[in-house]
C-alpha cells in the first residue's frame, strides 16, 4: 500500500519538473539494479525507449533471423 511518504517523493518530483531526468534517477536506477541482481540498470522514459535499449543489449539488428 502507498501511504504518506510515496505522496511526498511523487510531489517532490512533480514540483522539480524534472521528471525523467532529475536527481531521483540514479538512486532508482541503483535500487532496482540491485533487486533484480544486475550489475547496472537505466531508467528509460517511455516503453518505447526501453524497448529500443533492450534490443541494442541484445546486439539485434539486420540480418538477425529468428
Amino acid at each position: 500500500m502507498l501511504g504518506e511518504e510515496e505522496e511526498r517523493a511523487v510531489v517532490e518530483v512533480l514540483r522539480s519538473g524534472q521528471l525523467s531526468l532529475g536527481p531521483r534517477v540514479p538512486e532508482f536506477e541503483r535500487a532496482f539494479a540491485a533487486r533484480v541482481g544486475a550489475p547496472l540498470a537505466s531508467a528509460v522514459s517511455s516503453g518505447t525507449s526501453g524497448l529500443h535499449l533492450a534490443l541494442r543489449a541484445s546486439a539485434w539488428g539486420r540480418g538477425t533471423r529468428w
